[in-house]
């Protein structure tokens, strides 16, 4: 793992979820607001609820291709995201 993953792990685990993912699955509206969160904070955290009944490291690429940002981690229902210049 790569010392710029590290250190942006790092910063993930104080962020709160800002973003959830339920039954209605990944919408428009969901990846626009992970696009203006990140060109704001430069670093997401999704909550994938349990009613999301989609793989979540599916869940997580689908994100991460849709919204064009880097994925940083997958922990228990947690994917964490960021602005693609972070993540190379």
């Amino acid at each position: 793992m790569s010392n710029r993953k590290k250190e942006l792990i790092k910063r993930g685990v104080d962020l709160k979820p800002t973003v959830h993912v339920g039954k209605g699955g990944i919408t428009d509206g969901i990846v626009e607001e992970i696009v203006r969160q990140i060109k704001d904070k430069h670093l997401v955290k999704v909550k994938l609820l349990p009613s999301f009944d989609v793989s979540r490291e599916d869940a997580a690429a689908e994100l991460a291709e849709r919204a064009k940002t880097g994925l940083v981690d997958v922990r228990g229902n947690t994917v964490l995201l960021c602005d693609k210049r972070l993540f190379q």
